[in-house]
């Protein structure tokens, strides 16, 4: 290949890294990327995981075979079983800079390097088992550390790896670092900005991104949303009485606690709207369902202690609550109940559209009612339902 060629093979790597938006297509652009650059026919990309001791197997691309997939579940193999690797993970390459790719062919090593041994039987073996007549191994190293390996293979009969091929592939697995330290980067972005930093659940951003997506649904064929809000009882007494730190911790218990009574539901979301406000938001199953939770969620709030439980609100498209024409309105029809649920001092769940039809439903009649005016001498004595704007 020349020089060119290489040079081109580089910018289109590291492009495709940088254009993934998840890491599962930053893996895809890595071993597809590396797979062109040299000519392949088979890449894969993978991780090792030292805890384990194993080298799992993110992503295949190229012509694979019936026992391999493009996002495998669980390949792994016993990093023992790779001696040519064991002291790239003990680090002891470091005296010497940069580890150095290395090729394997189905004929087995040179007999010089057999005796020297170093080299691997199983990727030999798995070569053979596998129609393919040679491969090229890169290590891939990030933050200084051995992070995994990139490998790409050509089928029997076609041109064996050489020398400069090996040379290339370690220029392509440092370019392949740097895509995934850039990947890591923006997962734990994205994380930090959609995660309550004290419970580790979501926060107000999460829900509003996965209701818009949900809206989408509800509109396209009706899929039920229903909408849990929660408000703590007590919590002002307890950081008065015990101080912050106890109530932040009361915070953390009953994130644990929402998050054990969500998980009853399939793909819902926990979260923290933020101070002592947290919801429940499902998307797919019923109204009952929902509230089931809702209600379980309830008692077990009522066990945490200090605390005086939690006043919980629902509201659902699975219950007669009129048109919802915006995610604003299920924000403030749930946030209206619990309001209602607060006020009455309910341990239950107050669900709206549950006490009449439509507009017949006082929860319903409190969130749709026009904004009260708000007097410019006292800004703070018209409680906001959530999700309404000014006028």
């Amino acid at each position: 290949m020349g020089e060119d060629r290489r040079l081109r093979a580089v910018v289109a790597l590291a492009r495709g890294m940088a254009a993934a938006h998840t890491p599962r297509e930053s893996w895809r652009a890595a071993a597809d990327g590396a797979c062109r650059a040299l000519s392949g026919s088979f890449a894969a990309l993978s991780v090792w995981e030292r805890e384990r001791g194993l080298l799992r197997v993110l992503v295949n691309v190229g012509n694979l075979v019936p026992d391999e997939e493009e996002f495998p579940e669980d390949e792994t193999y016993p990093v023992h079983e790779f001696p040519e690797i064991a002291e790239f993970l003990h680090e002891r390459w470091l005296e010497g800079g940069e580890p150095n790719a290395w090729v394997e062919t189905a004929a087995g090593p040179p007999a010089e390097r057999r005796r020297r041994g170093g080299y691997c039987h199983q990727r030999v073996a798995a070569l053979r088992r596998r129609g393919r007549g040679c491969c090229v191994v890169a290590p891939v190293v990030l933050n200084g550390r051995a992070w995994g390996e990139l490998y790409v293979a050509r089928p029997a009969g076609e041109p064996v790896f050489h020398g400069d091929d090996a040379a290339f592939a370690t220029v392509l697995a440092s370019v392949v670092a740097a895509g995934i330290a850039q990947s890591e980067r923006l997962e734990e972005a994205r994380r930090l900005a959609f995660t309550d930093p004290l419970t580790g659940l979501g926060n107000r951003r999460a829900v509003d991104l996965r209701l818009d997506e949900a809206m989408e649904a509800h509109r396209r064929d009706g899929t039920v949303i229903s909408l849990v809000v929660c408000d703590l009882n007590g919590l002002k007494k307890v950081n008065d009485s015990y101080g912050h730190a106890v109530g932040d911790q009361v915070l953390e218990r009953f994130g644990s606690v929402l998050s054990r009574c969500g998980a009853e539901l399939p793909g819902v979301l926990a979260a923290r709207l933020g101070g002592d406000e947290f919801c429940l938001l499902a998307v797919g199953p019923s109204a009952d369902e929902v509230v089931r939770v809702a209600g379980d969620l309830c008692v077990r709030a009522r066990e945490l202690e200090p605390g005086e439980g939690v006043a919980c609100g629902v509201a659902s498209t699975g219950d007669p609550i009129g048109p919802l024409r915006s995610a604003r309105r299920l924000f403030r029809l749930a946030d209206a109940a619990q309001y209602r649920a607060k006020a009455a001092g309910s341990i239950e769940p107050v669900v709206a559209g549950r006490e009449g039809e439509g507009a017949e439903d006082p929860v319903v009649r409190l969130a749709d009612r026009p904004p009260a005016p708000v007097d410019p001498a006292h800004p703070g004595d018209r409680r906001r339902i959530r999700g309404r704007r000014p006028q």
